[in-house]
């Protein structure tokens, strides 16, 4: 549940990121995830380099794809309308998985791991070390962007952006910077997870679209551009994920998930934890 929980929270955090400050619907974040996935496995099998290694090049990607992404097809849109922002946006979602599975086909990847196979044992309870590893360098990644939005430059300029971009713009913020740098980091994060969750279950073209829809559902939870309250619904829907496949049945583990978001919506539509600034 943790490590799920861990790697929720990091496709929650990009999305209300790019949402809360952008206003943008990000529909690529899943085939982000996927993309992550996949430099993990270009990394370890073809080229033969460090599992640790990975990890970086990994979140480095997803940056420059998600800077790629911003400057070519965002910011010719910026004014428009959030309609023409979705279409585009689901436009390249189509694309890039299309071109995934023309360059990678529909055959399942695994990635390889350092990791001894025999769990690390703690009295009753049983853990595999890819496991520890993977909510361990969740938990860095959440805790370098919490740190990253509330103790920089870039974090206060960006959360500035986020409660008036026009009086940020008048009071020197580079506002076409700070979105770029806003969907780059959102991008980066939903490439972490991906390659996180990647050597833990296996890899193919349309893995991140129900990642992308957890996501979404992580975002409704935490309520729009709130940080905090993405972690916590991460591992919220984590939770709930695991009952339901403890206690129901493992064939409604998805789905348990989403009866809670279909009652926060009825309930609380503004999240569970909506607060008047929402970034951080």
């Amino acid at each position: 549940m943790l490590v799920l929980g861990g790697t929720y929270a990091l496709l929650g955090i990009g999305l209300t990121l790019i949402f809360g400050i952008m206003n943008v619907v990000n529909f690529t974040h899943g085939v982000l995830y996927t993309f992550g996935a996949y430099i993990m496995f270009i990394v370890v099998q073809q080229l033969g380099l460090n599992f640790f290694l990975a990890l970086p090049v990994a979140v480095l990607a997803g940056w420059l794809l998600g800077a790629a992404i911003e400057l070519t097809l965002l910011r010719p849109l910026r004014g428009s309308d959030i309609d023409t922002t979705m279409l585009v946006m689901i436009g390249a979602w189509i694309a890039m998985q299309s071109g995934t599975l023309w360059i990678w086909g529909g055959v399942a990847k695994s990635v390889a791991t350092p990791f001894p196979e025999a769990p690390l044992v703690l009295g009753p309870v049983s853990v595999s070390w890819l496991r520890l590893f993977v909510l361990a360098a969740a938990a860095l990644l959440i805790l370098v962007t919490y740190l990253l939005i509330n103790r920089t430059s870039l974090g206060r300029a960006m959360r500035a952006t986020f409660q008036d971009h026009d009086t940020a713009s008048l009071m020197g913020v580079n506002v076409d910077m700070i979105y770029t740098s806003t969907f780059s980091i959102g991008s980066s994060l939903a490439a972490a997870a991906g390659a996180l969750l990647g050597p833990v279950y296996v890899i193919f073209p349309q893995m991140g679209d129900l990642a992308a829809v957890k996501a979404f559902a992580i975002v409704i939870l935490g309520g729009l551009g709130n940080i905090t309250g993405a972690v916590i619904g991460g591992f919220i829907l984590a939770l709930a994920e695991e009952l339901g496949a403890g206690y129901v049945s493992s064939g409604y583990r998805d789905a348990m998930g989403f009866v809670i978001i279909i009652a926060v919506l009825i309930f609380k539509p503004t999240g569970l934890f909506a607060r008047a600034e929402r970034v951080g």
